[in-house]
């Protein structure tokens, strides 16, 4: 009963993290950690379970009989990499955009 008690706390959670970055841009560590930037070490759960989140946040809505797939989370993808466009390049800055779910 303790671990349904415990994923129903990580659900709101999330959906409640995930609606505040709909609502707002990305933030100084998140601009600076995966999947924006490549990592030295392997991927954890938890970064994995991020940017789940941030692509939930611009749309994409993953299940198991997903038509649209992988159009809907290539959609998804590309709205993120402007939101961190928007929000983590410096004006002017000719930067590429180092986005990449496979590093």
């Amino acid at each position: 009963m303790k671990t349904f008690a415990k994923a129903i706390a990580a659900t709101v959670l999330l959906t409640a993290s995930a609606a505040g970055w709909a609502s707002s841009g990305l933030t100084p560590q998140q601009c600076n950690d995966y999947p924006f930037k490549r990592l030295k070490a392997e991927v954890t759960h938890k970064q994995l379970m991020t940017e789940l989140a941030e692509l939930e946040a611009v749309g994409y809505q993953p299940n198991s009989n997903d038509i649209d797939y992988p159009s809907d989370i290539m959609r998804a993808e590309k709205k993120l990499r402007a939101q961190y466009r928007q929000d983590c390049v410096a004006p002017n800055s000719m930067a590429k955009i180092p986005y990449s779910a496979n590093p």
